[in-house]
């Protein structure tokens, strides 16, 4: 309870990015590489035909998913398309009412966080970003089993969220040290 009182502040504010639309793919981390939301919405805003409501209201597999992406000829590598693709997966098709939402104003932040957007909103208020997540290796199972440690425990996501994490994070860590910026490091 003392561990969930001290956290109390943190957790606000984490919520309070995420229900703002503050999106983790701003400069500071631009370093990292871009999440399934974003990704999802660089095709839809740069494609012909079905815009983002429609696409936001399909349910499909991670290989469907991947197919549609890679039919997009956008130029995303392997990484990125299994990065959209298994967001899209677990996130897609969002509920009703915030399809509703999402046709009604167009803003692409009502989509759900994808992995990046989690890691920095959840993973820095204990821990450096760079030793504690970038420079880790896993897989998803390996990414999925840190939430099984009592402080993760603690961490306000749902299980979807941490699957999104999970898969953003086995695909995308950990970054070459060179790749991190120095003021971030440690």
């Amino acid at each position: 309870m003392r561990q969930l009182f001290h956290r109390l502040p943190y957790l606000g504010l984490a919520a309070l990015l995420l229900a703002s639309g503050t999106n983790a793919q701003d400069t500071q981390y631009a370093f990292m590489p871009p999440g399934g939301r974003t990704l999802l919405l660089e095709l839809t805003a740069n494609s012909e035909g079905e815009g983002l409501t429609g696409i936001a209201g399909r349910k499909m597999t991670r290989d469907e998913w991947r197919d549609w992406a890679a039919s997009k000829d956008a130029g995303l590598s392997e990484t990125a398309l299994a990065t959209l693709a298994g967001y899209a997966e677990l996130n897609l098709p969002v509920g009703s009412e915030n399809l509703a939402k999402l046709v009604e104003s167009g803003d692409g932040s009502l989509l759900p966080p994808d992995g990046k957007d989690l890691a920095i909103a959840q993973c820095q208020f204990c821990h450096s970003l760079f030793s504690g997540y970038l420079m880790h290796e896993r897989d998803e199972v390996g990414w999925k089993s840190t939430f099984k440690s009592p402080f993760h425990l603690e961490i306000p996501m749902s299980e979807v969220e941490r699957d999104t994490f999970a898969r953003y994070s086995a695909l995308n860590m950990p970054l070459r040290y060179e790749d991190v910026p120095p003021e971030l490091r440690f």
